[in-house]
């Protein structure tokens, strides 16, 4: 049985497909709820619960006094007690709404473009500023007192305002999901598809140019100005994308990791992993199988 199965939990919210949206008001002293996923979409804003332990996907990190993060549909996450003091009351607002409560036609409308590229961000988890955060707080604690038509304008000023905001960040890699939403032009789609698809061999940049219909130099181009890395970095995050899942959901050995995702030896995955992820594969490992105990 895989780590997927043993300790990431399938949540069924309460959201029934007439609501629109739920928000969850509380506070308690520790975490008690363990990794899960589910098809909704989720904002969760946490405050005094510095030192406790974040995790969206392949992603982990320890968290400070305050913090806002966007999840997509069916991405794992979850709060562990960490260093934080566990006896210190801490207080979480959470609002869930189905991924499809826009239509696109509207997503498509120029006032509502910001929120529709958020909303495919979401896709990799987005933590929000600190800055963003304190600006949104009073909004947040508005519309979990609000009822009826009023709190739906508040929750669509709350999204429309954090699709707007600076210093976005993203948790996740790219590939780690199942059904990843990041693709911004046909063909950035296509040499994404291709990577893939044979991330676990040695891949020449030619041959991905020819696949395209593109010199070398324009297909560096591309790949640089729609997603920001290098051809190389784009391959790497794909390989390590397929190497986090597999640490967390198989029991393959570390070597059996390495080579099949297309790493040549068992250094160079070391270190390629510990520049990206901050820690090693075996850290990694542990560090993700720990989390069946996140309260």
């Amino acid at each position: 049985m895989n780590v997927f199965d043993t300790n990431i939990h399938r949540e069924i919210t309460p959201l029934k497909k007439t609501d629109c949206f739920l928000v969850f008001d509380r506070r308690r002293k520790a975490f008690n709820y363990p990794v899960h996923f589910h098809p909704e979409i989720e904002l969760n804003y946490i405050f005094n619960a510095d030192g406790a332990k974040r995790i969206v996907g392949d992603h982990i990190e320890q968290i400070g006094q305050r913090e806002l993060i966007l999840v997509g549909p069916n991405i794992y996450h979850g709060w562990e007690n960490f260093k934080n003091d566990p006896t210190k009351e801490h207080h979480e607002i959470t609002i869930q709404f189905p991924n499809d409560i826009f239509n696109k036609e509207l997503l498509d409308r120029n006032i509502m473009l910001p929120v529709k590229k958020m909303l495919l961000n979401a896709s990799r988890g987005i933590l929000f500023s600190s800055e963003t955060t304190i600006g949104v707080e009073k909004k947040l604690h508005s519309l979990s007192k609000s009822n009826g038509f009023d709190s739906f304008i508040k929750f669509q000023s709350l999204l429309y305002d954090l699709a707007i905001s600076r210093d976005q960040s993203f948790l996740t890699n790219m590939s780690f999901q199942h059904n990843n939403e990041f693709y911004n032009s046909e063909r950035i789609e296509k040499i994404y598809q291709f990577l893939k698809e044979n991330y676990h061999r040695k891949i020449k940049v030619e041959e991905v140019a020819n696949l395209v219909n593109m010199s070398v130099i324009s297909l560096s181009r591309l790949i640089k100005q729609r997603t920001g890395k290098s051809f190389i970095e784009f391959l790497i995050e794909v390989r390590l994308g397929s190497a986090t899942r597999r640490l967390i959901e198989t029991n393959q050995s570390i070597s059996e990791v390495c080579y099949e995702c297309g790493f040549n030896n068992m250094s160079n995955f070391n270190r390629i992993f510990k520049k990206y992820q901050h820690c090693t594969p075996t850290e990694f490992r542990t560090n993700f199988i720990g989390v069946k105990n996140v309260y």
